[in-house]
């Protein structure tokens, strides 16, 4: 009878486990139509997982723009230096060009495909280059499957990030009065 009952403790305990594991890895983005639920992947970028975690939670996401969005492709978002319209440093002609403080990430290429919903991570040419800006893909795009760092992906609220205000075809995607984050927190 004993074995059962322990059996069952540890099962329960790991089912909570589990859970709280898997809130600290969920994360709402506030966006001006609703909130975007996201579920983080630390399983195959643990470092790219922890700085999106590390630069929201700061609070240095909020007012941040979507200076690039491609209709058909990706919204790209992610510039806390040059992109946050709520610093004194915002601007939007260098918005797309800056990062955060901390040191570029080495690059984590997995598996997860770019799928309608990937959050991945935006980079220069040099795979090395990740930093704090990253994309939410509209559609499939296999052509980035490992060549780009996937760390999330939406799994409520997607309505919301395809009413992001899109960019100008012509000037590969740039937007003017761009559509901005209003909070990204964990939840």
């Amino acid at each position: 009878m004993n074995k059962y009952l322990v059996n069952f403790i540890i099962f329960i305990s790991l089912i909570f486990l589990n859970n709280a594991n898997s809130k600290e890895n969920i994360m709402i983005l506030k966006l001006k139509d609703g909130d975007v639920k996201i579920q983080l992947l630390p399983e195959v970028a643990p470092n790219h997982v922890e700085r999106i975690k590390t630069l929201a939670n700061d609070g240095l996401y909020d007012g941040v723009v979507f200076h690039r969005v491609i209709d058909g492709f990706m919204a790209q978002t992610g510039d806390v230096k040059f992109g946050n319209s709520l610093s004194k440093n915002f601007d939007l002609r260098k918005a797309g060009m800056g990062g955060s403080d901390l040191p570029d990430l080495n690059a984590e290429f997995n598996d997860v495909p770019h799928d309608k919903g990937t959050l991945s991570m935006a980079r220069s040419s040099d795979p090395n280059s990740a930093n704090s800006q990253f994309f939410i893909c509209f559609e499939p795009a296999p052509f980035l499957d490992r060549e780009y760092t996937v760390f999330g992906k939406v799994v409520e609220g997607f309505e919301y990030v395809k009413k992001i205000k899109r960019g100008d075809s012509n000037s590969n995607g740039s937007v003017s009065d761009p559509d901005k984050i209003i909070s990204f927190r964990s939840l």
